[in-house]
């Protein structure tokens, strides 16, 4: 399945310098406690298990997960990818005492990389933004496993449709954001999210929290 560029492009081009200005506070306030019932203290304490000194992170929002997790090291290398820049410009700017590494790249493509490779990867909100199914979205891990050290952990949560509760404000959301082209999840749903993860990594969990998903695996 091959995607063009507007398809792609569409589940992140709404972070601009604006909205990632209010975002913390509209998103990971009040939508993640209120509306996907998947607080973001519970994100927050998901990063806080699998975090690695030497961790990625894919889709990065405005860096909060990353500002406030309890990193196992106190001077931790922290790589930051995106395919806006907008985003890459506030985490650099929030995390700068990190001196984080920016790549701008696709992950529904062959990732262009030679450095050294990563102990850690988040991919947190990242899925419901990207476009197709599961198997479509899923192409994200294979372009991800190249950076991947032996026995890396890869981690993060999505929202589903199917096979979590949803209330009547998330169904209303949701089918918003997909009208928008900010989420494309209607297909999305637990089984196959179970389904493409354990195709490729071992020790896979995934937690239901809300219409949330708080999954994780390793290489």
């Amino acid at each position: 399945m091959s995607f063009t560029p507007e398809e792609v492009a569409a589940g992140q081009a709404i972070y601009t310098p604006k909205l990632l200005s209010i975002y913390d506070l509209f998103v990971l306030g009040l939508s993640n406690r209120f509306i996907w019932r998947c607080p973001t203290p519970r994100q927050l304490a998901h990063y806080d298990r699998l975090v690695s000194g030497n961790h990625l992170d894919v889709g990065v929002g405005t860096g909060y997960f990353l500002d406030r997790c309890m990193f196992p090291k106190e001077t931790p290398r922290v790589a930051l990818m995106d395919l806006n820049q907008n985003p890459l410009d506030f985490a650099a700017r929030r995390l700068a005492r990190y001196k984080p590494e920016t790549y701008v790249r696709n992950v529904l493509e062959t990732i262009p990389f030679e450095g050294e490779g990563f102990d850690s990867v988040g991919v947190n909100y990242l899925l419901h933004c990207l476009p197709g199914d599961m198997t479509g979205k899923a192409r994200c891990f294979d372009s991800l496993l190249p950076l991947m050290k032996p026995g890396a952990v890869i981690f993060g949560a999505t929202l589903l449709q199917d096979g979590v509760e949803r209330n009547a404000a998330a169904r209303a959301l949701m089918n918003f954001y997909n009208s928008k082209g900010v989420f494309s999840n209607k297909r999305d749903s637990l089984g196959a999210l179970a389904l493409e993860l354990e195709k490729r990594f071992s020790d896979v969990s995934i937690e239901v929290v809300g219409c949330g998903a708080l999954f994780s695996g390793r290489l």
